[in-house]
């Protein structure tokens, strides 16, 4: 089995993905296929940054994170999967995904 190295770049990108996905059923709608960051800035896609720009607290702040972190983890596990990785490199893929999109 060839261990291929992981980018932060993808792992951005599926971390962007995820937070697109997970806007779009906060609101209801279907995900949108254009590709409008619901941040201001690209860099600004973690869940953290994303709570922190709709100033949630207590109990709302606490659901929005355990809702982004289940779509995170869905997403880089899905990515994982279609890198075709197995054992210890898609359990540290998905560890560092997962970890990038929520913003540790």
């Amino acid at each position: 089995m060839k261990i291929v190295p992981v980018s932060l770049s993808v792992c951005s990108l599926v971390a962007c993905l995820a937070l697109l996905h997970g806007a779009a059923a906060q609101t209801g709608g279907a995900p949108t296929t254009t590709n409008t960051p619901t941040s201001p800035s690209p860099q600004a896609g973690t869940c953290k940054d994303q709570a922190a720009g709709k100033k949630l607290a207590g109990a709302a702040l606490t659901s929005f994170m355990n809702k982004c972190q289940k779509d995170a983890t869905a997403a880089c596990d899905k990515a994982a999967a279609d890198r075709k990785l197995a054992g210890a490199a898609k359990t540290s893929f998905t560890k560092k995904c997962t970890t990038d999109a929520i913003g540790s």
